[in-house]
């Protein structure tokens, strides 16, 4: 069973409803997201999570946003509301490029809607915005597929497989980006074994991505974050499978903190490490990931663990929630459109072509 991370309730006038990842896998709750500030805080708490699932949260969000109007300056109004609330839903989460890209698409189309209509009206705007993130969130379903048929070949019958965070369902509005490349490889009876870092501090590996694969019959094995190497080192591990969050024009990668490393070891062990994400992922605006702004978390999810402290007050805490993995160590990015196998600049700006 694939779970759906967030789908939209209704028409026009309906809400969003997200799975509350916070409570996973203990609980498994849906909240319903009726306003802007409610969806903010679901993104920035982590209620959703994954690039891709926040960037179609977004272009939801801006339907939200524009729910409440009235009055004659209605769409005069509506303008102002979908900028402000687009600068708003931003600041969520700042590393990962889907939401910004989702955004501001939805925001084009709604201009270039209005352009063409001067005697349009709130009630089409709404729709044109409505129908936009409906596209957006179907273009990602589409996608995750897409990157599954692309990556499976990648998957060796009796391979063991490593990931590190969440790259599922969960992240995603179809059947993920890593995992789908697990999901297409066992669909088509491919047998393997799947070891899930834990991934410190928030536990998405051993809370989500184990859940999910638990939920698909997968072969699954969560591991401590500091046991990798020495799996690699016994042979166990034949490949890395990682979704990213931002991907530079010459393709190095953000991702889950803890990445970085993984890509040292697997090169240190010949392993190869591919990176499974959508062409909206890519932030081609962006010469390398030296320029990716790396989002810093509460120091609280370091010191505690289930309402206990474990760290000592007044130690400092250092909490980046992302790395960046080099693009000479990513032995191929997968993309809906295509694999780019040892990525450059030159072959990225040629896959974009």
């Amino acid at each position: 069973m694939i779970v759906s991370a967030l789908k939209w309730a209704g028409d026009v006038d309906g809400f969003l409803e997200l799975v509350d990842q916070r409570k996973l896998p203990g609980e498994f709750v849906r909240l319903q997201c009726r306003g802007v500030e409610h969806l903010y805080e679901a993104i920035e708490t982590l209620a959703v999570r994954g690039a891709p699932a926040i960037g179609v949260a977004g272009a939801y969000g801006l339907v939200l946003a524009l729910q409440n109007l009235a009055g004659a300056d209605a769409l005069k109004e509506g303008f102002s509301v979908l900028s402000k609330s687009s600068e708003y839903l931003a600041s969520s989460r700042p590393t990962g490029v889907n939401l910004f890209w989702a955004l501001d698409r939805v925001r084009r189309r709604a201009e270039q809607f209005v352009a063409g209509r001067p005697e349009a009206n709130l009630q089409e705007l709404r729709q044109t915005v409505f129908d936009e993130a409906n596209a957006i969130y179907q273009e990602d379903v589409d996608m995750c597929q897409r990157i599954g048929e692309n990556g499976e070949r990648f998957i060796k019958d009796g391979a063991g497989i490593l990931t590190h965070c969440n790259a599922g369902a969960l992240a995603t509005a179809g059947q993920g980006t890593a995992l789908s490349v697990m999901f297409e490889a066992y669909k088509k009876g491919k047998r393997f074994k799947v070891y899930a870092d834990e991934t410190r501090p928030l536990l998405q590996g051993a809370r989500l991505t184990a859940w999910e694969l638990k939920q698909a019959g997968i072969d699954v094995t969560v591991i401590c974050d500091n046991t990798a190497g020495w799996l690699m080192k016994q042979d166990k591990i034949s490949a890395v499978i990682t979704g990213a969050d931002r991907i530079a024009a010459n393709g190095d990668a953000a991702n889950k903190i803890g990445t970085y490393s993984l890509s040292i070891l697997a090169g240190k062990h010949e392993i190869p490490l591919y990176v499974a994400a959508p062409s909206s992922t890519f932030d081609l605006s962006i010469k390398d990931g030296g320029q990716i702004l790396i989002e810093e978390r509460s120091a609280d999810e370091v010191t505690s663990f289930c309402d206990r402290k474990i760290a000592p007050e007044g130690v400092g805490i250092y909490n980046p929630a992302f790395d960046i993995t080099e693009a000479r160590d990513i032995a191929a990015i997968i993309t809906e459109k295509g694999v780019i196998e040892k990525p450059t600049a030159s072959k990225i700006a040629k896959h974009f072509r």
